[in-house]
């Protein structure tokens, strides 16, 4: 969060054990808990995630609790299951497929050997949306202050 906050990106607005309505880790059902704290840099939507154990998940297959980089690139998708299966097609292994409690479909791809990171992808929702253009304009004339905001 430092690094971030040291380039000026933010706000951030934490969300902290984001609950999930059903998840699928590389074909096992499995409980995922993450916390997550999304902001903005330029015009590039940054989501830090973070997970408070060690359970297998597509973060701690990425990395340990001490590690950082880059874990994935989302994109909005007409045709989650079309996506999905093209991404099959193409070779590439379906690491997590997860619902959120609010009804948002995603998956995130396993795209490491090709581009480096995890490919996430959902269909565009009206809230997810409009949670995206909320944490856009806070970042509009930003000054720095309450760098981490809890959103409940």
């Amino acid at each position: 969060m430092e690094c971030a906050l040291t380039r000026g990106w933010g706000p951030f607005y934490l969300m902290e054990r984001i609950p999930l309505e059903f998840a699928r880790y590389r074909g096992h059902e499995t409980t995922w808990v993450h916390t997550s704290a999304y902001g903005q840099a330029g015009d590039i939507m940054v989501e830090l995630i973070s997970q408070p154990d060690d359970v297998p998940s597509v973060l701690r297959e990425r990395f340990t609790r001490d590690q950082r980089g880059l874990h994935h690139v989302a994109s909005f998708v007409d045709d989650l299951p079309a996506a999905i299966e093209l991404e099959r097609q193409r070779g590439h292994q379906i690491a997590l497929e997860a619902r959120t409690t609010t009804g948002v479909d995603f998956a995130m791809i396993d795209t490491v050997p090709t581009l480096g990171h995890l490919l996430e992808l959902y269909k565009p929702d009206n809230a997810l949306k409009d949670f995206y253009t909320f944490v856009r304009r806070k970042a509009e004339n930003w000054d720095g202050s309450h760098p981490v905001r809890l959103l409940r």
